[in-house]
């Protein structure tokens, strides 16, 4: 009997996970994705690369990235949820915009200058949602995000003279079971 041979299958667009691999970030977190974006998996399988989602974006704070894929870039600005990036799909790569947009809040990195003592409220002066507040103390005061009132819209990482907060996904609450 002959040996089963392979058929290459044709994609139309390079396989993200191939890239990473090859670039040595297999391990690395994914990229920050659109508000209602579906889970990393299932958005990168829906998601055709065709850009309508960042044309969309009035804060022009999406952009296609690795794979031609559309993703965050909240050094840009930030978000306000609009709607139009999910609303310009015409693939199911999106949730319904009356979901929650995404888990991202801000963090507060090494690099935030009060950590150095010198004063700054940058961060706090751009968060619109006043998810960022300075407890007062005798001390440089060092910020403190509000978890519960961070949106994840990036307007304090844009604001950030040193660079020193980021976004990532909040662990989803697991419901207590009776």
């Amino acid at each position: 009997m002959g040996r089963a041979v392979a058929s290459p299958v044709a994609t139309s667009l390079p396989d993200p996970g191939r890239r990473a691999l090859l670039r040595g970030r297999l391990h690395g977190p994914p990229p920050l994705r659109p508000p209602w974006a579906l889970d990393e998996p299932r958005f990168v399988d829906a998601c055709t690369g065709c850009g309508d989602c960042v044309t969309a974006c009035p804060e022009n704070v999406l952009h296609l990235g690795g794979g031609r894929l559309p993703e965050f870039d909240p050094g840009r600005g930030e978000c306000t949820f609009c709607g139009d990036c999910a609303s310009a799909c015409a693939a199911p790569a999106f949730n319904s915009v009356s979901a929650l947009p995404w888990t991202l809040r801000a963090r507060v990195g090494e690099a935030c200058l009060t950590a150095r003592g010198i004063v700054c409220s940058s961060c706090r002066d751009a968060c619109g949602e006043a998810a960022i507040r300075f407890p007062p103390t005798r001390a440089v005061p060092v910020p403190r995000i509000d978890a519960d009132r961070c949106t994840g819209c990036g307007a304090c990482v844009a604001g950030c003279p040193s660079a020193a907060i980021s976004l990532a996904h909040a662990p989803r609450e697991v419901a207590d079971e009776a």
